[in-house]
């Protein structure tokens, strides 16, 4: 009895401490750098806040804003902060290329709004031989001319014209407070201001315990869980009526496992004993099916990190190439720091490499623990490099990939992807730096760190954008919205890159098309194949060349819809792939366009080997607004990327 009294009395103050934390999920404030924070900032949890922040350990830490990490410099009011433009301090000595950068980019949202003060007007007018106009219109301006283009900008407080000529478009930038100069140089920061304000609905939202989100139509969305209290409150009277009988259930069991208690103590205390015995820090040798390895051993393996060994640095780490003790040769990841979020993102891809088995993704060997001095992951070795060195990097002067290959790596990463998403992953980071290729050329896919799991009974996850500048898909970076369709778009401009032989983003082209997505959205839109396709692949020599690229940027049109419902699936493209490789007629399914009554069908150019070949620069296609081998006379459906 006097067991089953001591269980009662614990089982009640548990039950107290549970009623007291039920609605205690999200922090009310934390400390970060020099600042006490609350909501909307949030930093580990995505449902307790709208602002995330990271690196609170330092005195700088960082915030971010539509996908990009500001540093944080100060604290000024409620709802009023200072922050810096990494990019544009890097950038500030050179007024043309502060003005490359473009925009400010902030984040749309119904639940929260933003603002940014000092900001100066400039007009952004591209520079033509008949733009004398332009400088009429602009004659009481200052300019500064950066050979594209000109920028035309008086002080704050002029006014703003009612009229803009053509070729040009207004830019707001952050401006320096404290410089009374009509130098640009000197009136631009790259320091600057924010100020947001929560909408009234987020605020009742987040006061009734809900989780503010974005709908799919881009409106606001108040999600609220059942309460916490509730469920606890139901479980323990369920279960009263059943606990007396629990309690002596136990007390028999207890009784009955005394000897086997005993008995084990003793074994216990003998293997304690016995090196052989001994486990790894995480409990055990093996941690989620793979090898734990020992930081002094992979520090072995790769000459204690010699600068000499290093095959790549990324976004989270460097990776190194190593040889092991028992011969094998491995690439080794050392990521950058041990924190939080780099925890998270170490054990991310080891759950997600151990549950999947495919050709085409690179296999982890093991890892150490995720408690010792330093995170590393061990890979098997790809010696032939990624398949963006390949195509524009060093290897590229050196042995150029030909078209057959390019379009075998086509296939084999579309399979891999196709391969995840059928497993509900999605990978969040694809790029032809994460594509490594074997002796053979064959693919494989690498880097996990950034990849989700997606729950087969939701259309999108809620998640702040992440990925590579060039690649992200802009619906993903402007709602917040991550499905499988985002690794569409960012495969989409893979295809680019494979039949260009062009890097994704390259600050040396025209401004508007710095991204490589929007580069080949206008060429497509206007035949312009041979302006987009490289010709060293045979392009203008080569029919059966001609045929197969042209489809292919047909495809990767398709992939870069704006619109996540226009996009094919993995599956889709890989069948298109494979067709296309075929030389069979092959077609694109029947979609229902949103914006247009009518279905589409749209074929695949058959092979030159059949007699209704024609090339497509000679042949006349019937205008239509979702066919991409015709002049557009319209760009309101354009796919463009809005990530510089």
């Amino acid at each position: 009895m006097g067991l089953t009294k001591n269980l009662f009395l614990f089982f009640l103050l548990h039950l107290v401490f549970l009623l007291h934390s039920a609605d205690s999920k999200c922090q009310k404030s934390f400390p970060c750098g020099n600042f006490t924070l609350q909501f909307p900032y949030f930093r580990m949890e995505p449902d307790c806040g709208l602002l995330m922040v990271d690196e609170c350990e330092s005195e700088n830490p960082k915030i971010q804003l539509g996908g990009i990490w500001y540093d944080f410099l100060e604290w000024i009011s409620e709802n009023k902060i200072l922050i810096r433009d990494p990019i544009r301090q890097a950038h500030l000595s050179d007024e043309c290329l502060f003005l490359r950068v473009g925009d400010l980019f902030l984040p749309k949202s119904p639940s929260i709004s933003f603002s940014v003060t000092p900001n100066l007007t400039l007009f952004i007018c591209d520079d033509q031989p008949d733009n004398e106009q332009v400088r009429n219109h602009f004659r009481d301006y200052y300019n500064k001319s950066c050979g594209v283009f000109t920028a035309y900008y008086r002080n704050p407080g002029s006014g703003v014209p009612s009229r803009i000529p053509q070729g040009c478009r207004l830019s707001h930038l952050p401006m320096n407070p404290n410089k009374n100069s009509s130098e640009l140089l000197e009136m631009l920061t790259a320091e600057f201001t924010v100020e947001w304000n929560i909408s009234e609905s987020c605020n009742e939202c987040h006061h009734g315990g809900g989780q503010c989100l974005t709908n799919t139509l881009n409106g606001f969305e108040c999600k609220k869980e059942r309460s916490r209290l509730t469920l606890i409150l139901v479980t323990t009277l369920s279960g009263v009526g059943f606990f007396l009988v629990v309690c002596v259930l136990v007390t028999y069991i207890i009784w009955q496992r005394k000897k086997i208690i005993s008995r084990g103590y003793l074994l216990s205390r003998n293997l304690s004993s016995d090196p052989s015995s001994k486990s790894d820090i995480e409990g055990g040798s093996l941690y989620f099916g793979i090898p734990i390895f020992s930081c002094a051993e992979l520090e072995e393996a790769t000459n204690n990190f010699d600068s000499s060994k290093e095959l790549g640095d990324g976004g989270f780490g460097t990776v190194y190439y190593g040889k092991l003790r028992d011969g094998r040769e491995v690439a080794i990841k050392r990521l950058y720091e041990h924190n939080y979020r780099r925890v998270q993102q170490f054990m991310n891809e080891i759950k997600i490499l151990t549950s999947l088995r495919h050709p085409n993704l690179v296999s982890l060997y093991g890892c150490t623990s995720r408690r010792s001095r330093e995170l590393l992951l061990v890979y098997e070795y790809i010696p032939n490099g990624t398949v963006g060195d390949h195509l524009h990097g060093d290897r590229a002067k050196e042995a150029p990939l030909t078209w057959p290959v390019r379009m075998s790596i086509a296939i084999e990463t579309a399979s891999a992807l196709a391969y995840l998403h059928k497993s509900d992953i999605i990978h969040r980071d694809v790029k032809s730096n994460n594509i490594l290729l074997d002796s053979n050329f064959c693919v494989k896919v690498a880097d996990f760190g950034l990849s989700r799991l997606f729950p087969n009974d939701v259309t999108h996850i809620s998640t702040a954008p992440q990925g590579t500048p060039g690649y992200v898909d802009p619906e993903y970076h402007q709602c917040y919205q991550l499905t499988d369709k985002s690794d569409v778009y960012s495969f989409g401009v893979v295809l680019i890159e494979l039949i260009s032989s062009m890097p994704a983003v390259d600050i040396s082209r025209h401004r508007h098309e710095i991204n490589l997505a929007n580069l080949a959205v206008n060429r497509i839109q206007r035949c312009a194949f041979d302006e987009l396709i490289d010709p060293s692949l045979g392009y203008e020599t080569d029919a059966e060349v001609m045929r197969m690229t042209t489809s292919v940027a047909e495809l990767a049109f398709r992939c870069l819809q704006l619109e996540k419902d226009m996009r094919p699936s993995m599956d889709e493209v890989l069948s298109f792939l494979q067709d296309i490789q075929a030389g069979e007629d092959g077609k694109f399914e029947e979609t229902e366009m949103d914006n247009h009554s009518s279905t589409v069908t749209r074929k695949i150019p058959p092979s030159p080997e059949t007699e209704d070949v024609v090339l497509l620069k000679n042949k006349a296609f019937q205008s239509s607004p979702n066919t991409v081998t015709d002049v557009w006379a319209s760009s309101s459906s354009t796919a463009t990327s809005s990530i510089g």
